[in-house]
C-alpha cells in the first residue's frame, strides 16, 4: 500500500482572512457614514487603523527591494511623494468637473482614477531612476536612492501649481477607512502572488547569488528595475490614498524622516516577509501611539520626544535581530500552497 502524501494547505485559507477583513471593514464604515461610529468606538482607533493599512502598502511594496531582491533603496518616500501630488493634483484641480455625478459614485470615480494616476506616476519615475540607479549596488545604491529622493523633495518645494514649500491644500476628502482596508487586501494578494511567481524566484535568486542567476540567463537589469517599478508604484498607491485623507500635503512629509520610519517598520517586522511587513507596521504603529500618549501625560511638549525611539529602534534590531521579529517566515495563512 503505497504511503499517502502529506496533507496540502488550503488555498482557501488566504482569501477566507481577506474577506474576514472585509467583512469587519464594510460595517464599520456603514457605521460611520451612519454617524453612529463615535457611539459605539472613539474615531481615534478607526483613524489608527487607517494610518496602519496606508503603512502596509508602503512597508510590503518596499520588502520587494530591501526583502526579496536583496537591495538596500532609500527613495521610498520620494515615490510616495510623486503619488501623493499626482492624486492631489487630479483630485483638486481636474477632476471636480465630474462631480455631476451622484455622491457615492462620483467619490468612487474620483478616488479610482486619482490612484491609478498616483500609480502610473510613480511607476513612471521609479521606472526612470532605476535605469540609472541599479548600474551600482549596495552602499552606492542607497546613496543613489537616498538624493533621488531628496531631488524629489526638494523639487516639489519649488513648484509654486502645488503650493511650493507651503503645502498643498484644497484637497478633498475621497479616502475612507473602507477603500484603505481594500487596497491593503488587494496589495497584499498581488503581492503574494508576486513573490510565489516565477518573477518572485528570479528576484530571490539574485539576492541568493547574483551572478549564479546571470549564468542562468537573468537579465539582471531587467529583473531589478521590474521590482523597482512595481514597489514605486505601490508607493504611489500609498501616497494618494494619504493626500486624499489627509487633504493636506507638504514636501517635508516625505523626507529622510519618513524614510527612516518606513525603514523601522520593516526591519522591525523582519526581511522577505509579507507577515513580516504587516506585524512591523501594526508593532511599531501602536508603539509609536502608546509612547505618545504616556509622554502628553507629563507635558503635551514631551509628545515629540517620542521620534527619538524610532532610530533607537532601528539601532537595536541591527544588533540584537538582523533578521526582525518574522524575517523569511511567513504566518500560515500567507504561506504559498505546497508543490508536490
Amino acid at each position: 500500500m503505497s504511503p499517502q502524501p502529506p496533507p496540502k494547505p488550503s488555498r482557501l485559507r488566504f482569501w477566507m482572512v481577506c474577506g474576514a477583513v472585509l467583512a469587519l471593514a464594510i460595517p464599520l464604515q456603514l457605521l460611520t457614514d451612519a454617524g453612529l461610529f463615535p457611539a459605539i468606538l472613539n474615531p481615534y482607533y478607526l483613524h489608527l487603523l487607517t494610518i496602519i493599512g496606508m503603512n502596509i502598502i508602503l512597508v510590503a511594496s518596499l520588502n520587494l527591494l530591501n526583502g526579496y531582491l536583496g537591495e538596500f533603496a532609500l527613495g521610498h518616500a520620494g515615490f510616495m511623494a510623486v503619488g501623493a501630488y499626482a492624486a492631489a493634483i487630479l483630485a483638486a484641480k481636474v477632476l471636480p468637473a465630474s462631480a455631476a455625478l451622484p455622491p457615492v459614485l462620483g467619490t468612487v470615480f474620483i478616488l479610482g482614477v486619482t490612484l491609478a494616476g498616483a500609480m502610473l506616476a510613480a511607476a513612471l519615475v521609479g521606472y526612470l531612476i532605476g535605469l540609472v540607479t541599479f548600474k551600482t549596488v549596495g552602499d552606492y545604491l542607497a546613496i543613489i536612492t537616498l538624493g533621488f529622493n531628496m531631488i524629489i523633495v526638494n523639487a516639489i518645494q519649488n513648484i509654486d501649481f502645488v503650493g511650493g514649500p507651503r503645502g498643498f491644500t484644497g484637497i478633498p476628502k475621497n479616502t475612507t477607512f473602507l477603500a484603505v482596508i481594500l487596497c491593503t487586501v488587494l496589495t497584499v494578494a498581488i503581492l503574494r502572488n508576486l513573490v510565489q511567481s516565477t518573477f518572485g524566484r528570479v528576484w530571490i535568486s539574485i539576492r541568493e547569488n547574483a551572478i549564479a542567476a546571470e549564468l542562468m540567463g537573468v537579465n539582471l537589469n531587467r529583473a531589478k528595475n521590474q521590482a523597482f517599478t512595481i514597489a514605486a508604484a505601490f508607493a504611489g498607491l500609498a501616497g494618494g490614498l494619504w493626500a486624499q485623507y489627509q487633504q493636506f500635503i507638504t514636501p517635508r512629509s516625505f523626507d529622510y524622516i519618513k524614510t527612516t520610519e518606513i525603514l523601522v517598520m520593516l526591519y522591525l517586522g523582519g526581511m522577505a516577509s509579507l507577515s513580516g511587513s504587516i506585524l512591523g507596521v501594526v508593532a511599531y504603529t501602536l508603539l509609536m501611539e502608546l509612547v505618545r500618549n504616556l509622554l502628553s501625560t507629563f507635558a503635551p511638549q514631551f509628545a515629540e520626544w517620542r521620534m527619538l525611539i524610532s532610530p533607537l529602534i532601528l539601532i537595536v534590531i541591527m544588533l540584537t535581530r538582523q533578521f526582525g521579529l518574522l524575517g523569511n517566515r511567513e504566518w500560515s495563512w500567507l504561506r504559498p500552497k505546497r508543490e508536490a
